[in-house]
Formats: structure tokens, C-alpha cells, sequence
């Protein structure tokens, strides 16, 4: 199937807000962007939603250890590229190696997240008490929990749409 690559002349309507906040943004329209705009639902609906995972109590860090590890999980290229990108601009090129090839990370709390992401995606939600006692003596609490599944939620989303697209 193919998907049409939209400017902001070509877009639906309902598309064209998002696509020129994202231009405005980030300085141009990335192909997937460009892409899901054939949805307008889908397009708004993950800027939202990744807006709002950006505003959780989930440091920038540990978000990006949620999305990296969702789209090397799902083999998202795009997310794989943009999400390596925002980790070098963290400071946290230590990370990246790692997360691509979905190995352990050295820092004991990214590392409970990691596994904590996996967990979830394992057992579609209904994490072994044991391994949720894990992560909260971690240093973290159940609202982090309930973030990062929320994390995984838009990843899955975005991971899924740009793979379908072939963005």
C-alpha cells in the first residue's frame, strides 16, 4: 500500500495545524509526519499524545529509554533514528549503543526501566508482583508505572503507523 507523502497544500484540513506546528518545530515535515497526515486523527492524535508523555514526572532520560526500547521492540527505524538523536542531545550518547541492541544498560535505574518496558509489552500489562516490586526499589513509584505504560501506549502507536507507512 501506498501512502501519499503530504505537504501542508495537500494535507486534509484536519492535518494541516499539526503539520505546520511540526514544520515550525523542527524546521521542516518529516516524512512520517507528512505521511500520517492521511490520517488526521492518527496525526493529532500521536502529536497529543506524545506531548502529554513529554509532560509525565518521568524525567526526559527515562522517557527516551520507554521510546527506544518500544521502537527497537517494534524494529521502527525512524523512532530508532529521531529517539537516538534526542539522546545525543541529552548528553546520553552512553545510552544509545545499548538501547539499539537492546542490551543492559549500566545505570542500574534506566535499566529497571528498561526491563520494566519489556515486562509490560511480555505479559500485555499484567506484570509478576515481583517484577513490579523491582522497579518501585528502583527509586521509582506506581505513577511512574502507570507512565511509562502510557509511554508504551503512544510508541506502540507511532512504531506501528511509521512501519505501516514505511517512513
Amino acid at each position: 500500500m501506498t501512502f501519499p507523502l503530504h505537504t501542508l497544500e495537500t494535507a486534509p484540513v484536519d492535518a494541516r495545524p499539526a503539520m505546520a506546528a511540526v514544520r515550525t518545530k523542527f524546521g521542516a515535515v518529516p516524512e512520517a509526519v507528512a505521511k500520517m497526515a492521511t490520517s488526521p486523527a492518527l496525526l493529532n492524535g500521536f502529536l497529543g499524545t506524545s506531548a502529554a508523555f513529554e509532560q509525565t514526572t518521568l524525567s526526559a532520560p527515562v522517557r527516551e529509554v520507554v521510546v527506544m526500547t518500544v521502537a527497537v521492540r517494534n524494529d521502527c527505524r525512524t523512532c530508532i533514528g529521531i529517539h537516538s538523536a534526542v539522546l545525543r542531545r541529552l548528553g546520553r550518547e552512553d545510552l544509545v549503543a545499548p538501547l539499539r541492541d537492546d542490551r543492559q544498560l549500566a545505570d542500574p535505574e534506566l535499566e529497571a526501566v528498561r526491563l520494566l518496558v519489556h515486562r509490560i509489552m511480555d505479559h500485555a500489562g499484567e506484570v509478576p508482583e515481583k517484577d513490579i516490586a523491582e522497579f518501585l526499589a528502583a527509586g521509582f513509584t506506581p505513577q511512574n508505572a502507570l507512565e511509562i505504560v502510557f509511554g508504551i501506549g503512544v510508541y506502540t502507536m507511532s512504531t506501528y503507523a511509521n512501519r505501516l507507512l514505511r517512513a
